[in-house]
């Protein structure tokens, strides 16, 4: 964007008038960039504490009421809050594993809920079954060590 031309005046204290004017609309922009800035990092803040809380609610509602509850953080959500792994266990056998739902083939406005049809139990695949996996909570980290990926 080209700057913006202002003409200079013809008497002295004119051209002073706007030069103190353009030097203090300079200024501004500094200032309201700074400000811009902050506001920026104390509502990404904000966003962050929400996700987190949002999955920490999740997480308690799952539990109370033994099962997924819809609605739920998507994985973008997830992620930001904190929660980059989902515990699941296989509907079949009952084996325990974690999803990293950073690593996951699917859009990250997902819901973590509908992820409950599409993950599989890798054991019971081999022996030709396709059971749907229980969805058990939210983590921030890994607990359990996966020998098989």
């Amino acid at each position: 964007m080209a700057p913006k031309y202002h003409p200079t005046p013809l008497s002295g204290g004119d051209r002073k008038a706007l030069a103190k004017e353009l030097g203090k609309a300079r200024a501004m922009t500094t200032i309201l960039a700074t400000q811009s800035a902050e506001a920026r990092a104390k509502g990404e803040a904000l966003i962050k504490q929400a996700d987190q809380l949002l999955s920490e609610s999740w997480n308690e509602r799952t539990w109370a009421n033994g099962e997924p509850i819809d609605p739920s953080p998507t994985i973008d959500q997830a992620i930001n809050g904190g929660y980059s792994w989902l515990q699941i266990e296989c509907s079949r056998c009952k084996s325990a594993r974690e999803v990293d739902l950073a690593a996951l083939n699917h859009p990250s406005t997902t819901f973590v809920h509908d992820l409950a049809s599409r993950l599989r139990c890798r054991k019971c695949a081999k022996a030709g079954k396709r059971p749907a996996a229980n969805l058990l909570q939210l983590a921030q980290r890994r607990r359990h060590s996966d020998p098989e990926t």
